[in-house]
């Protein structure tokens, strides 16, 4: 038969079958059984068990160190001809890196893939979860930078193996790398987005997780940004500070402090006693302009108002406080005009820097850590408050609600809410 006598037949046939209701035939033929969309669409903010954590930055090895610096009022910055010598551009720039340097020595990953294995051995630990459990395992990494920091430039000390090279320069190696160590057999994700890389992360695992696709996840952030070919691109950018000053909110800062950074956190859908959960994930785009905020921050305005409306107001923020002279002035104002006065800032890149994007979920670690003794991480003392806002920790209820705030270059923002244990 010819394709013309063919085609008066199936379009006959075609109308024969017209659906008795207003429902698409499209909609029929996947859908036969007429189920309302709510029962085949799982719920996505269910909360989650946090039950292990793993930290890694200037403050120290683990979590219990980063506990430590923060109740003592610590940090850990120094000029980077420390680290990068006196004939760098940058020597005079404050900086965070991690002290033991043979931690991020292998011959075979990557310094960041070190970095990422370190702290999602503590957070496994911490959890207690077993080889079976590592099995089906979700694993979302963020990062801004993956391995650049020893492939664009020479790693000090470290002699790679040549088969490794191609490995090596992966953005998303630092997560295969915890796959092939830890026997994680689950799918691994990779989000890339900047400095909400981390929180961004999270919130996919947390979305995995509430979607029934597993039962735990593992979730990994880490950045090594003080290579001269990163500090280049951020110096030409204008981003760096140039002033030193350590108070992202005083009219004096300039500019990031950058440093390295690497967290972990395990999330399970059982809920667990004694632990924070976390109850949701938010972000947005402005869709304005690729390094700066536009005026009146209307993306992250959006944000925090959805964040209001759906998780209720919070006891406290850990807002972003980059330390550029635009977010100094655009970010308060957003959070004025969205949360209301008197909302409680618990900013913490004062203690750790800029860990690009793999400070966001080391800032969520450490207010988890605290969130356990139902209290907030104290501020660095002597920070400039923003008007009309406080920086006065307050006392939590059991329960209470505190959101973490995270801006990307780009224009990416994102947000995730976190629970005191009840």
């Amino acid at each position: 038969m010819s394709s013309a006598s063919s085609l008066p037949i199936f379009r006959s046939s075609f109308r024969r079958y017209r659906p008795r209701r207003s429902v698409p035939a499209c909609r029929l033929l996947l859908f036969p059984w007429h189920r309302p969309a709510a029962v085949l669409v799982p719920r996505i903010d269910t909360p989650l068990a946090i039950t292990g954590l793993g930290a890694l930055s200037g403050l120290g090895g683990d979590i219990s160190s980063h506990f430590r610096a923060i109740e003592e009022g610590r940090t850990n910055f120094r000029p980077l001809s420390e680290l990068l010598g006196n004939d760098s551009p940058h020597r005079d720039l404050p900086a965070s890196w991690i002290g033991p340097r043979k931690l991020l020595l292998s011959r075979k990953w990557a310094p960041a893939s070190m970095a990422a294995l370190h702290v999602a051995r503590q957070a496994i630990a911490e959890a207690g979860w077993s080889a079976d459990d590592l099995e089906n395992t979700a694993l979302f990494l963020g990062t801004s930078r993956g391995t650049a920091a020893g492939w664009i430039d020479p790693w000090p000390e470290r002699r790679a193996f040549p088969l490794m090279a191609a490995s090596n320069s992966l953005h998303s190696e630092p997560a295969a790398a915890v796959s092939i160590e830890l026997g994680i057999r689950g799918p691994w994700q990779v989000q890339a987005s900047g400095c909400a890389a981390g929180l961004d992360a999270l919130g996919m695992a947390a979305l995995w997780l509430s979607a029934g696709l597993a039962e735990r996840a593992l979730v990994v952030a880490v950045d090594l940004p003080l290579s001269a070919c990163l500090l280049d691109s951020y110096a030409a950018t204008g981003i760096l500070s140039k002033s030193g000053v350590n108070d992202p909110y005083s009219p004096a800062t300039t500019g990031i402090l950058p440093a390295e950074a690497a967290a972990a956190i395990t999330l399970e859908r059982t809920p667990q006693p004694g632990a924070p959960r976390l109850i949701g994930y938010l972000a947005n785009a402005d869709a304005a302009d690729a390094i700066g905020m536009p005026a009146g921050a209307p993306g992250v305005v959006r944000l925090l108002e959805q964040a209001l409306a759906k998780f209720g107001p919070p006891a406290a923020l850990c807002p972003h406080a980059s330390g550029t002279a635009s977010h100094a002035t655009l970010e308060p104002a957003a959070i004025l005009a969205a949360l209301g006065e008197g909302t409680a800032l618990c900013p913490l890149k004062p203690y750790l820097g800029h860990g690009i994007g793999g400070g966001g979920l080391l800032e969520m670690v450490i207010l988890a850590a605290f969130l356990r003794d139902t209290r907030l991480p104290p501020p660095l003392p002597h920070l400039t408050c923003p008007p009309r806002l406080t920086m006065t920790p307050p006392a939590l209820s059991p329960g209470a609600t505190v959101f973490k705030l995270a801006s990307a270059l780009g224009g990416k923002n994102s947000l995730v809410a976190l629970q005191a244990p009840s």
